[in-house]
């Protein structure tokens, strides 16, 4: 149990920073930081803070792996991290770009991807 708490803790992490080295350019960008940037130094800069999800990334699948003693099978880490990816992106798109809306169809969509967290831990016979 304990390792499956740390695992999803971590993934969360690395997917705030993710999302930021993928969008945060664009928050930036758009409040004038960034605006005069040459596009390599944009790229540097968030590659620079994807650095930052790998060092909480890798460490979450090595945990979380069951062939490490962990709790998941590959798929299972992979959609759990697919939905984590999705509802982190969510809150910061709702919190730092104002006109982003959650819209029916996006709940829709999440309830889908529950479904498929749900199906990957059932049986395989």
């Amino acid at each position: 149990m304990k390792a499956s708490i740390v695992t999803i803790l971590l993934l969360i992490i690395s997917n705030v920073f993710m999302t930021v080295a993928w969008y945060g350019n664009l928050k930036l960008q758009n409040a004038g930081v960034t605006k005069s940037w040459p596009l390599f130094a944009v790229i540097l800069a968030s590659w620079g803070v994807a650095l930052l999800e790998y060092c909480f990334m890798i460490p979450a699948n090595r945990i979380g792996f069951h062939e490490n003693g962990g709790p998941f099978t590959l798929f299972q880490l992979k959609i759990i991290q697919e939905v984590i990816t999705l509802t982190v992106f969510t809150v910061l798109a709702m919190f730092f770009f104002s006109g982003e809306k959650l819209h029916w169809n996006h709940v829709a969509a999440f309830i889908c991807l529950i479904g498929a967290v749900c199906f990957t831990f059932l049986p395989n016979k």
